[in-house]
């Protein structure tokens, strides 16, 4: 009698439940009453802290509260709700959960402004009546704004290339110091000062009193020595914008010597190593080897600081005003908008600034994207 074997039966996956397949309608209702909830919760705390007659340190303190607790519980909340789904549908909840709200923030706080000052650039002064390009245009047969594009090219160009090469320089001469720390905290210090209170400080080394006794900083070192004082920041035109980027200077060369530092002390010792043992000098290991290892770190630096001088206005605002022909651009928009009420112009140099920003800083985000960053 002949044995047969019945082959076996081909094994199926295991197919996933109803819950894996569908989405519950259960976690639905309650992600909509969780929603709902903190809509209706944080809506009242507002409108009471709008119409409220508390005081107004009271009030402060209690906003701050509420901040700091209405986050953690937003978060804690649609946190709860999302672990009601389940793992597949989850692991793509919970990644919106939190980066949701800092979108739709920075979308309320940024996105939507620059769309309304855009649409504001094809206005009149008083935003009541179509001009299309004209606003656009009239920024090239204004003498102003001639000047404050000129002053914005010598902020960009100078100022950057003397960040990046005095902090560049300073970090390669400071972690070859027996005071390292000492040195790069002195040169970092002025980063810890706002532009405003640099400006302010500024202004006493530049102030100038004619016929009277000098009590600013530079104009006392310039008699001391038997020379005249001077109105650096008014009568010197255009040398008075050096004297304004000088300013900046003092306060970027240390960010861009502490991000120099890092990245120099990222390079592979070995590599040193075997180029002095070839016969290479430091000033050849220098440009052959340290520069080219840092040159991403370079590039970096190089755009940030390009965009903090293409924006540049709390010095010029706080130190001269625009006046003596130091306007840039920021100081042109902030004295069109707010002070001249013409808001169609006033948006447009608002405009030309951030197109002018967006290229260096989309070259900057590659950059980032390139060392790892995200």
């Amino acid at each position: 009698m002949s044995s047969q074997t019945t082959p076996a039966a081909p094994m199926k996956a295991p197919s996933s439940g109803p819950s894996e397949r569908n989405v519950p309608v259960k976690a639905v209702l309650i992600s909509l009453l969780v929603i709902l909830a903190n809509i209706v919760v944080h809506g009242a705390i507002f409108l009471f802290f709008r119409d409220s007659g508390l005081n107004p340190l009271v009030t402060a303190f209690l906003a701050v509260l509420w901040g700091v607790l209405g986050v953690y519980e937003i978060y804690y909340s649609l946190n709860w709700a999302a672990e009601q789904y389940p793992d597949r549908i989850r692991r793509k909840v919970l990644p919106i959960i939190f980066i949701g709200p800092a979108i739709l923030l920075l979308g309320w706080l940024v996105f939507m402004p620059a769309l309304r000052t855009l649409y504001l650039s094809f206005f009149n002064a008083a935003s009541d009546q179509f001009v299309g390009l004209d606003n656009y245009a009239a920024i090239f047969n204004d003498r102003l704004m001639g000047i404050a594009l000129r002053n914005n090219l010598l902020w960009v160009f100078i100022g950057t290339l003397a960040c990046v090469t005095l902090g560049l320089l300073i970090a390669i001469l400071a972690d070859r110091s027996s005071f390292e720390k000492l040195a790069k905290s002195i040169i970092f210090m002025p980063m810890a000062i706002s532009f405003v209170a640099a400006g302010v400080i500024w202004k006493f080394v530049y102030y100038y009193q004619p016929g009277n006794e000098q009590i600013g900083l530079l104009n006392a070192i310039v008699t001391f020595f038997g020379g005249e004082p001077q109105a650096w920041t008014s009568m010197l035109q255009p040398w008075n914008n050096l004297f304004l980027i000088l300013i900046l200077i003092w306060m970027q060369t240390g960010f861009a010597m502490v991000i120099f530092s890092a990245a120099i002390k990222g390079v592979p010792e070995d590599i040193l190593e075997a180029a002095r043992v070839d016969g290479a000098g430091e000033i050849k290991i220098f440009f052959r080897i340290m520069i080219p290892y840092i040159s991403g770190t370079i590039l970096t630096v190089t755009t940030t600081i390009i965009v903090f001088t293409l924006k540049i206005f709390d010095v010029v605002m706080v130190m001269t005003g625009g006046q003596y022909d130091t306007e840039v651009v920021a100081t042109q928009f902030y004295r069109q908008f707010f002070m001249y009420r013409n808001f169609g112009y006033g948006s447009t140099l608002a405009i030309v600034l951030l197109i002018a920003v967006i290229p260096v800083i989309i070259i900057n985000l590659r950059q980032f994207r390139k060392q790892g960053g995200f």
